[in-house]
């Protein structure tokens, strides 16, 4: 906005009262603006995306069936709603047929970030997974969300000892999805034709794509 000129001459208390009040008009303005931009950065890009109150019933995890049949009797599962922030997470055990217990597990977990736009932390993290855990893979996956790695390990040596670890990471928006698969070969564990790495990546990047799919509105 255009500012007066300061008057030229006496009158010390005009000028300053004149002043006074230009200066307040410009910050009231500066203000308004202030307001008006951060508000445009207040929305929340949701992309359509709802928390399930129950992720176990409401993520996909079918690929993993045909190897895992047994269904978790009692899964793990819990959610929040809130101003900030929506979360669900599901942590579930993988059984096969003639299992007594868990031979792999599967843990999935949802947050809206309604608030704080989770791009540069989620990149951060998951991009550089390699620089703060050594040995891992890390694997830039299109087609699914904005951006999606998928981290892996394995340090099986035959079928009794080592673990498989896997976990797709996928920020939509706001949205981040994270779905990790582990499985641990010990000598109490009965599976002795456990999948592939490979295997498991391909489950986790089709149920994740479904997953995603189903959970908006």
């Amino acid at each position: 906005m255009p500012v007066p000129a300061a008057p030229g001459g006496g009158g010390g208390a005009g000028r300053a009262v004149l002043w006074a009040v230009v200066g307040a008009v410009v910050a009231s303005a500066a203000w308004a603006g202030g307001v008006f931009l951060l508000g445009r950065g207040d929305n929340a890009d949701l992309r359509g995306y709802s928390t399930p109150s129950n992720l176990c019933t409401g993520a996909d995890y079918s690929s993993f069936k045909d190897e895992y049949p047994n269904d978790d009797s009692s899964p793990l599962h819990n959610s929040l709603k809130s101003n900030a922030l929506d979360e669900s997470y599901c942590s579930m055990s993988l059984k096969k047929t003639t299992s007594s217990y868990g031979d792999a597990y599967l843990t999935m977990q949802m947050d809206l970030h309604k608030k704080t736009d989770p791009a540069a932390e989620f990149t951060a993290l998951w991009k550089n997974y390699r620089k703060s855990h050594s040995g891992y893979d890390v694997e830039i996956v299109k087609g699914i969300g904005d951006e999606a790695y998928l981290v892996s390990n394995d340090t099986t040596s035959g079928t009794t000892s080592g673990s498989i670890y896997a976990t797709l990471a996928v920020r939509d928006g706001w949205m981040t999805y994270t779905m990790q698969f582990t499985e641990y070969r010990t000598t109490y564990n009965s599976d002795t034709s456990p999948p592939d790495l490979s295997e498991v990546r391909d489950w986790l990047k089709s149920d994740t794509k479904s997953t995603l799919e189903q959970t908006k509105d």
